[in-house]
This record gives C-alpha cells, sequence and structure tokens, in this order.
C-alpha cells in the first residue's frame, strides 16, 4: 500500500469577513519556487468567493491577501464562486470554478496571462433541464439509473423548477492540448466525464453539447468502482503529466452510518488518449482518519483539489472537512509503480 503523509493544515478560517466560515478546495499551480493557490472563501450565509495567497515552496505561506481576489458579478455566480482549478496552457491561465446562483451550480472558466487580472468567459458547461438531460442520454444507450437520484432539486421551490438545470459541477483541463486540442473533464453525478479534442471554446454551443449529450455513455470517463467510491466519484485535481500517462487525484465518495465520507483517490490514463483507463488504485489514496479531517463544517472530507510537484514528491491541497486546507504529500515515482499493480487490463 503506498504511503501518504499528513502535512497538517495549511490554511484556516480568518476573522476577515470574506473567509470567516471557512476556507477549503484551492486550485495550486507552480511557478518557479513559488505556488500560487486560489481558494473557495466563504463568509457567512454560504457566500463564497475565490481568496489568493502565495507559497514559498510547497508547504509555507509567504503572502495572503486580506481580500477576494474574485468575486460574484453576474446573475449566475450570485450565490458564489466554488472550487476553483487551474492550469496553464501555452502562455495563457485556465482558471476553472463552479458558479452557484442559489439554484444552480454550473461549471465556469475565467482566464489570466499574469495570476493577477482574470477576464471571465462564463458557463462552459451544458445549460439544460434534467428531463431535457434524461431524454437526449437515453438515446443511444440507457444511463446509470443513479443519474436521476443525484439530479433531483430537492428543496427548490416549486416556482423555481422551471429554472433547474442539470448541475455540472468540477471542470479540469488538463494542462496541454492533446493533438493540439483542449480536453477538459467535468462531473455530472455520479461518474466524472470528458470532452475531448475540442479546436476553440468557442465551439461549445448548445448545437456541440446536443450531440455530446446524445452520445452520453461515450464520454463517461470515470465510474464508481470500488468500495470506498461505491456512491459517487468527482473530479479532483488538475491532471499530471507521467512517462506512464496522466495521474488523476480525484475524490470518491462512500454512504457511511454517519453520511458521506469523501476520500482521495488515484488513477491513471493514457496520455494520447485520455478517455483510456490504464489503472486505478482499489483502495483510497488518503481519506478523512484526523480531527480537522473528521469534524467541521461537512464531516468526514478530504476534497483534493490542487497538486504541484518538487522533485519527485507530489503536494496535494485538499479540503478538509469543508473548513480548512491541508496538505498530503506522497512520492510520484512510487505513486505510479503502486498503481501499475492494479492495470485495468488485469481486471478483464
Amino acid at each position: 500500500m503506498i504511503q501518504v503523509k499528513k502535512e497538517g493544515v495549511l490554511l484556516a478560517k480568518t476573522l476577515i469577513p470574506f473567509e470567516d466560515e471557512g476556507v477549503l478546495n484551492p486550485a495550486a499551480i507552480r511557478e518557479g519556487h513559488f505556488v500560487h493557490m486560489f481558494y473557495r472563501a466563504v463568509s457567512q450565509g454560504n457566500h463564497s468567493s475565490i481568496g489568493y495567497c502565495k507559497l514559498n515552496g510547497p508547504l509555507s505561506v509567504f503572502d495572503r491577501h486580506k481580500k477576494s481576489l474574485l468575486a460574484p458579478e453576474f446573475d449566475y455566480e450570485c450565490q458564489g464562486m466554488e472550487d476553483p482549478r487551474i492550469v496553464k496552457i501555452e502562455d495563457t491561465y485556465y482558471l476553472t470554478y463552479t458558479a452557484y446562483d442559489g439554484i444552480n451550480a454550473l461549471g465556469c472558466l475565467a482566464i489570466s496571462i499574469d495570476l493577477i487580472h482574470f477576464e471571465k468567459k462564463g458557463i462552459i458547461v451544458p445549460q439544460i433541464s434534467y428531463a431535457a438531460f434524461d431524454q437526449l442520454a437515453e438515446q443511444s444507450s440507457p444511463i446509470n439509473k443513479k443519474y436521476f437520484r443525484y439530479n433531483e432539486h430537492i428543496g427548490v421551490l416549486e416556482s423555481d423548477l422551471e429554472k433547474s438545470l442539470i448541475w455540472d459541477k468540477n471542470v479540469i483541463f488538463f494542462p496541454r492540448k492533446i493533438k493540439g486540442k483542449f480536453h477538459f473533464m467535468h462531473r455530472i453525478k455520479p461518474d466524472i466525464q470528458i470532452v475531448v479534442g475540442v479546436e476553440n471554446l468557442k465551439d461549445l454551443t448548445e448545437a456541440f453539447y446536443q450531440d455530446y449529450l446524445s452520445n452520453f455513455n461515450d464520454h463517461v470517463l470515470l465510474s464508481s468502482k470500488h468500495d470506498h467510491e461505491i456512491s459517487y466519484v468527482g473530479g479532483g485535481c488538475p491532471p499530471i503529466e507521467t512517462d506512464q500517462g496522466w495521474l488523476i487525484i480525484y475524490h470518491g465518495v462512500k454512504d457511511g452510518l454517519y453520511g458521506y465520507i469523501y476520500s482521495a483517490c488515484a488513477a491513471l490514463l493514457d496520455l494520447e488518449e485520455p478517455r483510456k483507463e490504464i489503472a486505478r488504485l482499489p483502495y483510497p489514496l488518503f481519506k478523512p482518519e484526523l480531527d480537522w479531517e473528521l469534524k467541521g463544517e461537512v464531516n468526514n472530507v478530504c476534497f483534493p483539489t490542487g497538486a504541484v510537484v518538487f522533485d519527485d514528491t507530489l503536494y496535494i491541497y485538499y479540503g478538509a472537512a469543508d473548513e480548512r486546507i491541508a496538505t498530503a504529500s506522497v512520492s510520484v515515482s512510487a505513486l505510479i509503480k503502486e498503481l501499475l499493480l492494479y492495470n485495468k487490463q488485469d481486471d478483464k
């Protein structure tokens, strides 16, 4: 079993109003010896914006802003900007996040060339009702029955039902174009899906998604397989390129006696055909075990969203109990070696 070191809590909430309820689920990107971190900051009333801090090395906070770097501006994000991820493709940084308007949670994009000024590009996932999704997705073959269970809008007022869309979160770009085209993961519960081969992000039109959803099962990347992820899976950190494939750190969820348990999980995808799963750990990479992971705003949560590599060490930044940001570290080479013991071909 792979050895993971829990490095401890990196960031905790402060008394500053924009983050006085919690800090969690950060995006992270390395530039030289520094790590730029963009984290979900929660204020009273569960309103989220994106805070910023800079690390000197993987574990030492060097600078931390006292106000949000990015905050809601538009109707589609009026109740919050949540769970950012970031990659650099060519000369542009792509920061994705979940926009929440009080009813719908949908994946959005902002871009930057300097990590200071960001241009919001809006929602980049399909905007479609569950009924329309169900009709399209089952055109070619039946879909997982869990899709209905997890995509009901529980608690939405009857007057708002017509505004309710299927939630599509955890938009995560691959950190380079593959065969000259954009690829990104997203998540409609209970699986992780993948969009491949997009020439220009302006091509993500309603017509594009009508065709995409009409062949929905072809775009499912990862589904629940092992006990620790039996309820559902979702995106985690941006893919890490290795010689053996794309290393994917994602989250897996199990419904336990005291509620859902969120664990960090690992898989390996083919470098040039990322829809192809090479291997997957049959156990959690790490799971809630310590007090600050077991108890918080949401108990029993390790939710990985950012990762950087220093030498052979992968540092994974994660939301701990939806209240604080912690770090875990693991040897990249050891993790790849362990993953390859569970080659998917061996399952057949």
